[in-house]
């Protein structure tokens, strides 16, 4: 990858469709994510098509899908199949894996595997739609082997879209994507690269709490229009966190466009925004150790 030719770095896009067709949602909490996010008829980019849309743009972008068979029963999509895709574009692409915490002894061989054999660069929660607190030591020795193999973990927190409507809101839990359940694993794997996705909704002032307080806590600013950011996020971004806010747009949901064109109107420093854009998660993902540049 070549980061002088990429003008920011996307940590937070979504693989929703297998190559054989299958969605990473089951038909009714997809159905009711379009009706939140307004995106009845949106099409499910492949990956293919995800690399072809950043490389347009000349940016680079994290891609993932989300393990959650245990709560949902619905067939993930393979870890395996969006490495495998995200390697035949490793000039725009950045593969992250899932793993399901109730798998277990066998999520952590297979969170192992897919680092050393697969070329996985990180892993996404989400522990509203995979049922359970992040601190609940049952995803312990998953989260030892992360922070073991020196790759980012990536919980998304605040309200969540997927459920939204639903009867019962699809029995996901809004309550387990609070950031302070983050706190207490940022505690315990001090060496463990966190990001807490998303502006988080009702939480916010929590999440920045965190992200302050522990040095390996960071925030992306994915899900949401920046013109829609509580003013304490700006403040925070703009001072004491900006070398540890990172630019996610949650493609396809939000498009890279609409959400760079909204970004241009915050009142940011000239020099914090390059590293919204591009600098933190060049660091944060070890792509590269050259000095920021404004």
């Amino acid at each position: 990858m070549d980061l002088d030719a990429i003008v920011a770095i996307d940590v937070h896009t979504h693989a929703e469709v297998s190559l054989d067709g299958r969605t990473s949602l089951s038909p009714e909490l997809l159905e009711a994510s379009e009706r939140h996010f307004k995106a009845h008829g949106r099409r499910q980019p492949t990956i293919a098509e995800i690399a072809a849309h950043y490389r347009e743009r000349d940016m680079a972008a994290v891609v993932f899908t989300v393990d959650a068979e245990h709560a949902t029963g619905h067939p993930r999509i393979a870890n395996e199949e969006v490495a495998r895709s995200c390697a035949e574009h490793p000039d725009v692409l950045i593969p992250f894996a899932s793993v399901d915490p109730w798998k277990g002894r066998a999520g952590v061989r297979e969170a192992r595997a897919l680092v050393e054999e697969h070329g996985v660069r990180g892993f996404k929660f989400h522990p509203s739609l995979q049922g359970f607190p992040p601190d609940d030591r049952m995803a312990y020795p998953l989260y030892a082997a992360i922070e073991e193999l020196g790759v980012p973990a990536l919980f998304h927190s605040g309200q969540t879209g997927i459920g939204a409507g639903v009867r019962g809101g699809g029995g996901i839990r809004l309550g387990h994507s609070n950031p302070m359940l983050v706190d207490g694993v940022a505690a315990d794997f001090p060496d463990l690269r966190i990001v807490l996705a998303h502006p988080s909704f009702p939480w916010q002032d929590e999440a920045l709490a965190v992200a302050t307080h522990k040095p390996n806590v960071h925030i992306d600013l994915s899900g949401w229009s920046p013109k829609y950011f509580p003013p304490q996020l700006v403040r925070y971004a703009n001072s004491l966190l900006q070398d540890k806010v990172l630019f996610g747009s949650d493609y396809p949901v939000i498009t890279p466009d609409r959400w760079l064109a909204d970004f241009a109107d915050l009142d940011l420093k000239p020099s914090v925004r390059p590293k919204i854009l591009k600098h933190n998660a060049a660091r944060l993902l070890g792509l590269t150790d050259h000095r920021e540049r404004a």
